[in-house]
């Protein structure tokens, strides 16, 4: 495992459609893969205290982050039975409504590709030092609790 290279998982702004549906076609060829499974996260206009947040901006530890999606990477991978997985994550500003993680899971089966998702997914809540900063409509801002 020590071997495999540390990909670099951060998109700077917000990720596009157009790259999410590029992504998928280039699996197209690949036809081991039986079934795919798609987390998007989108940044939402939650209203604190009376104020809407109109984007998050997301700072981290750059090479600490890498190092720890690399760890939840190969972890799924050990877990279940995977043929391919992708992870993304924006930096800098991104406004509601946009994407800010993309996870993208394939297997020969479609079973594990449900669970991989959602371990994935949970393991980059908790373990990813990556951090968002509210910015609100009033362009006041504050940290951004995970729920």
């Amino acid at each position: 495992m020590k071997d495999k290279k540390i990909k670099n998982v951060f998109k700077e702004g917000a990720i596009s459609s157009e790259f999410i549906g590029e992504s998928i076609a280039k699996h197209q060829s690949k036809i081991s893969i039986g079934a795919h499974n798609i987390f998007l996260g989108q940044v939402r206009a939650d209203e604190i205290d009376g104020k809407a947040v109109s984007a998050i901006e997301y700072t981290a530890y750059e090479d600490m982050a890498n190092e720890k999606f690399h760890e939840i990477r190969e972890a799924t991978f050990e877990k279940f039975n995977l043929t391919c997985m992708h992870i993304y994550h924006s930096l800098g500003t991104v406004k509601v409504g946009e994407i800010c993680l993309f996870v993208f899971v394939s297997s020969p089966r479609r079973k594990e590709v449900f669970k991989a998702l959602e371990y994935v997914v949970e393991e980059i809540k908790v373990k990813a030092p990556v951090f968002g900063k509210e910015i609100f409509e009033d362009q006041s801002h504050q940290w951004k609790v995970n729920s």
